[in-house]
């Protein structure tokens, strides 16, 4: 067995250089006057900045400041040369996009705010995308979708993913699922772009290499009407990651480490940057799952360098040309940390916060009373092929109930249409059917939010839940003391074939 990569209250693997704020701002010498008599006097008469002098320009042109690819995003959507952490600016938006949780409530102070004759500022650049209540037999929320839809009928909105018939997903054509993982499949993520969402995963997009983040409804209502947002230009932390990734760890247990290991807080409006060859490494899908939990250690952001696996991913998806930005070289990093990916091991992070990481073996002892695989962060095609590969490799039928909630249609189709690579050619859905799990529901947020009482797989009781979403707060997906391990979808799958949160290499080495 691999030794552990963390200890119970440390780790060892990350390296830490503080660059300080000296790096992000200089402050003016001033010449302080004061009155003379038998002392000097220490009351202040006067504050003058010194003289200056003109100056021509320098003979090797000018001197511009390294910057990070976000403050390059930044000042590109401003139309400023340069940003700098700190700065306040008028970004215009090049992507906007809300749900049925949000949308009702930010095209109500659109109307309040420019009127309810207004017309939004370009209607290609809006996306609606229904994903949180759906699937329930509550009437408000059926509201909320009406609102959505007679909202984009009168404004001509092109991008509405609409569900008229909830019965049975296939048979409305244009509804997707989930918002973020849609926003990706459906070619709206484009490495150098800003887009802003009503939703605080929206972070999800920066795998991309685009500035994505949450907004409230009251800065959407100005988006609508505008197409422009002040934003504050947030300093970047820098990820390093190296190291061969193990056939046992998901991206999921990085990011887990990763606010183990700086907190909730951590990051708190500051700008992840992930870089090194392990991150080079990752699928599309994986850098998405890296990205959409930054919110969970407080940022404002995150962001990985576009490169060919970007490119190969969006070749189908969009036509719209994109200009990807990369970090300079001379770039401010307010800290870096480095971590070799080679000596983790899988995590979980247990209740009630999704910075309280743990080794999944040391938690071997805590029963469960079922697993849930969903969500934006864990309920991609790749997420379930990974929780097929190991159910596959067992033999073994789950202990618990198992729910599957595909984040979007294709996920959905992919899971009974992708065969297993080593499986024979089976399905995800014919691994899962042997395993004993139940069928996979329709594509949405399901219990992930908590949402209502009625909503597929949420926590109506205090029951142990291993998950593979992305908070473990008191009331997270349903009941006030249900508890949740967070994890990824081998240590999910593993623990529906126990009973117990499990470690994944006990199947997999």
């Amino acid at each position: 067995m691999a030794s552990s990569a963390i200890a119970s209250s440390s780790t060892s693997f990350i390296n830490k250089k503080d660059v300080g704020l000296s790096a992000f701002s200089s402050q003016p010498s001033f010449c302080i006057q004061t009155a003379k008599k038998k002392m000097v006097s220490k009351k202040i008469f006067s504050v003058m900045l010194p003289q200056q002098s003109e100056r021509k320009p320098a003979t090797t042109g000018s001197v511009k400041t390294g910057m990070t690819m976000t403050e390059k995003i930044l000042a590109k959507s401003c139309g400023k040369p340069e940003v700098t952490p700190g700065e306040n600016v008028w970004a215009n938006i090049d992507v906007l996009m809300t749900h049925d949780g949000c949308g009702p409530g930010t095209i109500g102070i659109f109307k309040k705010q420019f009127g309810q004759n207004a017309k939004v500022w370009d209607p290609e650049k809006i996306v609606v995308i229904p994903d949180h209540f759906v699937f329930t037999a509550n009437e408000r929320a059926h509201r909320n979708l009406d609102t959505l839809r007679d909202f984009c009928t009168e404004q001509n909105i092109k991008y509405f993913y609409d569900i008229k018939d909830r019965g049975n997903f296939q048979v409305n054509p244009d509804y997707k699922g989930v918002c973020h993982i849609a926003l990706a499949q459906e070619g709206h993520c484009r490495p150098g772009e800003v887009l802003l969402g009503t939703d605080s995963h929206t972070c999800n997009a920066g795998a991309f290499g685009q500035f994505a983040t949450g907004i409230g409804n009251t800065d959407a209502g100005f988006v609508l009407g505008t197409g422009k947002l002040l934003l504050k230009v947030p300093a970047t932390l820098r990820f390093v990651l190296d190291g061969e990734m193990p056939n046992y760890l998901l991206a999921k247990d990085l990011i887990l480490q990763i606010i183990g290991e700086i907190s909730v807080a951590g990051a708190t409006y500051k700008t992840m940057e992930f870089a090194g060859t392990t991150v080079e490494s990752l699928s599309m899908e994986e850098r998405m799952t890296l990205c959409n939990m930054v919110v969970e250690a407080g940022g404002k952001n995150g962001v990985i360098p576009a490169d060919k696996t970007t490119y190969d991913y969006l070749k189908d998806k969009t036509s719209v040309p994109y200009e990807p930005v990369y970090s300079d070289g001379g770039a401010r990093f307010l800290k870096e940390y480095r971590i070799d990916i080679s000596k983790l091991e899988p995590l979980v992070a247990k209740p009630h916060s999704p910075d309280n990481r743990a080794l999944a073996r040391e938690c071997k002892d805590v029963k469960i009373d079922r697993v849930y695989i969903g969500s934006c962060t864990g309920g991609k095609t790749e997420d379930f092929m990974s929780a097929a590969k190991l159910f596959q490799v067992s033999g073994k039928k789950v202990k618990v109930p198992t729910f599957l909630v595909p984040a979007t249609r294709e996920v959905w189709m992919d899971i009974y249409s992708l065969p297993v690579p080593g499986s024979g050619g089976k399905t995800c859905s014919e691994i899962f059917q042997e395993a004993g799990c139940y069928e996979p529901a329709s594509p949405s947020c399901g219990a992930c939010p908590g949402g209502l009482p009625d909503t597929y797989g949420r926590l109506n009781e205090p029951k142990v839940c291993v998950s593979t979403t992305n908070r473990n707060f008191p009331g997270r997906m349903g009941h006030i003391e249900g508890q949740i391990y967070l994890a990824s979808p081998y240590t999910a799958a593993a623990s529906a074939l126990t009973g117990y949160v499990t470690d994944p290499r006990d199947f997999l080495m």
